[in-house]
């Protein structure tokens, strides 16, 4: 027999079924507009028709959906789904989701980002659509979700422009930056224990977009945790925070850490608050945090 917990989920699933299945005021396939058809299929998840009701569980599916037109089709977003600001913002939790509370909202599509194991067949078992799109590794993955979102939304076209639209401004970004005559190196925090991207990442590779020399990479692959003396060790002559706003992690704070005085970064005064959201999804913002570091990287070089 199973655990309690898991129980009780297999009944509330049962229940909220019988209660979905009585329901008839399911959008028609007649509402998808001209040139948008349905069904389609986004991996192994068909959308019948064109959803009305989406709930994004996902901060970064948030921002795409927006950024896609398919704001108005938008009825709840997790607590951490901050941006953009009109966007429904509710209590639900992408993290630990609660069935109950994500099925009050009667969505007809479903985008999340963590699946703790069992959202992906209860959405199945209650026939809601539900999309699975986990974090990018890379730039490519981060196309490809706003692509399929564009699909399983009805905005197939407006996908492909916002696509279209980043690939262009980051071309011109990468190009503003004047390349150096040797590479710079950096360290891009993610929280005061000294977690750290390797550019095995894709944050990883937006810093590779801009040439510089990741110091983690000599650590190890993927998401690794440094040390206070590795890093006083490996000398960056930048540091990028992306634990400002979180964790109140600032240039002062940095420069008071043992031996960290003592850093190029920190004696240069080269260390970057970044705004911790926007340097923690993949969607449209990549562009600013790009702008945002090319930006940096230019006054550094004493360009105007």
């Amino acid at each position: 027999m199973g655990t309690p917990s898991k129980v009780r989920w297999i009944a509330l699933v049962t229940l909220l079924a019988l209660i979905a299945g009585g329901c008839s005021d399911t959008p028609s396939p007649s509402s998808a507009p001209a040139g948008e058809p349905f069904p389609v299929s986004v991996g192994s998840v068909t959308v019948p028709r064109r959803p009305e009701r989406i709930v994004s569980l996902s901060p970064t599916a948030t921002e795409i959906l927006f950024a896609i037109g398919a704001g108005r089709q938008v009825v709840a977003v997790d607590e951490a789904s901050s941006f953009p600001a009109e966007a429904p913002r509710t209590g639900l939790s992408g993290y630990t989701p609660n069935l109950e509370a994500l099925a009050s909202y009667r969505p007809d599509l479903v985008v999340y980002s963590i699946d703790p194991g069992e959202l992906g067949g209860a959405l199945a078992t209650l026939r809601m659509p539900g999309i699975l799109q986990p974090p990018a590794e890379r730039m490519d993955d981060a196309y490809r979700q706003i692509t399929e979102l564009g699909a399983a939304t009805g905005h197939r076209a407006e996908a492909s422009r916002l696509v279209g639209s980043m690939k262009k401004q980051i071309t011109a970004i990468i190009k503003s930056v004047a390349e150096p005559e040797s590479p710079a190196s950096y360290y891009h925090e993610l929280d005061e224990g000294y977690y750290t991207a390797t550019s095995q990442t894709f944050i990883g590779e937006i810093y590779g977009l801009l040439g510089l020399d990741n110091i983690a990479d000599r650590a190890g692959n993927g998401y690794v945790k440094l040390s206070g003396e590795y890093i006083v060790e490996a000398n960056p002559d930048l540091i990028f925070l992306a634990d400002a706003r979180c964790c109140g992690q600032s240039a002062a704070t940095v420069a008071a850490r043992p031996g960290w005085d003592q850093i190029d970064a920190v004696k240069n005064g080269a260390v970057f608050p970044l705004d911790d959201d926007v340097a923690s999804r993949w969607g449209p913002r990549t562009v600013d945090l790009l702008q945002t570091l090319a930006a940096r990287l230019t006054r550094e070089a004493g360009h105007p």
